[in-house]
């Protein structure tokens, strides 16, 4: 470990940010040199009364003193335009989930990036992100195999907008649960083909506006394509009070497994697991591991976009690498 301190700004500040904030409170390299938001600075209280707060705009403004920038924005709409725009001025890390869109995003952040001499780490989290990178290194390590990846049990905040969106719901939250014998199926290196329906299984907990059937909202929900209609999807209805008591964490996690053979004779698998009481807090720990790779990675003139493939293990460590070869290795 050297002295070094990276600089790291904070771009958004809604659940990502704040864990962002608090991560780097844990990591005695790196100092925040602000949170910067499209809200009213006024507005915005921060984990840290000694956090500044400033509008986005004022971003051009510590091009100099901000090492690395961590966009904390939504990928729908937020990343793909920050993205972009901030790796023309500034070394970035972001967590761009959208999967089938990665690549395209990739070449829209490269070329700024490049262009400016500077570093961007693109759609860094847990998945994608570190389940990635366990798929990857299943399929190198066992070549004749099948990967397999299960999440939950977890809150997804998109099928809980899409709960929220139907006639007569006033409050929900929708949780995805791996299914256990598809796992045990999985763990047995059996290989078994599995469908939508039996890898994961959805619980929905509903608060209803006064006077709506539950019954017909409970079939809007069940039937909802690209959601809920290829699952098997149980709706509990509740109060707001046991809602705001029992649901207001954002737990999450899953496996990646890969079940394959070295020979006829022998199966392999090989699996990586997370169980997660918050994923925006872990999510924001792993931007900022990878913060100081995008960091030492831009010392070292590697310019451009990036992934979580093109980072070795060691950039994320804030051990040299004498330290890591004597205490890890």
């Amino acid at each position: 470990m050297d002295n070094t301190q990276i600089r790291i700004g904070i771009a958004g500040y809604g659940n990502l940010g704040r864990g962002v904030e608090a991560a780097i409170a844990r990591n005695p390299d790196m100092t925040l040199v602000g949170v910067f938001t499209r809200r009213p600075p006024e507005s915005v209280k921060p984990l840290s009364a000694q956090t500044p707060v400033r509008p986005i705009d004022a971003l051009s403004d510590h091009r100099d003193t901000i090492d690395v920038l961590i966009l904390c924005g939504g990928s729908k709409d937020d990343l793909p335009r920050q993205g972009p725009e901030m790796a023309a001025r500034f070394n970035i890390v972001d967590s761009f989930d959208t999967h089938a869109r990665i690549p395209e995003y990739f070449d829209a952040v490269d070329a700024p990036a490049r262009a400016n001499g500077k570093t961007a780490l693109i759609s860094i989290g847990w998945d994608p992100g570190m389940f990635s990178i366990n798929r990857l290194y299943g399929e190198a390590l066992l070549p004749d195999g099948t990967t397999y990846t299960f999440w939950g049990r977890g809150l997804s905040q998109g099928h809980s907008d899409a709960i929220r969106r139907v006639p007569g719901v006033k409050a929900g939250v929708q949780y995805t649960l791996p299914s256990q014998d598809a796992i045990e199926q999985v763990r047995s290196g059996s290989r078994p083909e599995l469908t939508i329906r039996q890898k994961h299984t959805r619980e929905c907990y509903v608060v209803l506006n006064e006077g709506a059937d539950a019954a017909e909202i409970e079939q809007a929900i069940v039937t909802m394509p690209n959601y809920f209609a290829d699952y098997d999807t149980t709706v509990h209805f509740i109060s707001e009070e046991i809602l705001l008591r029992e649901h207001k964490r954002m737990p999450h996690g899953g496996f990646v497994i890969r079940s394959g053979n070295t020979t006829e004779a022998h199966a392999q698998v090989i699996e990586y697991s997370l169980q997660l009481e918050s994923n925006p807090e872990f999510t924001a720990s792993v931007l900022v591991a990878y913060a100081r790779a995008a960091y030492r990675l831009n010392v070292q003139g590697q310019f451009g976009a990036k992934t979580a493939f093109d980072v070795a293990p060691g950039l994320l460590s804030i051990k040299t690498p004498a330290q890591l070869r004597k205490e890890l290795l």
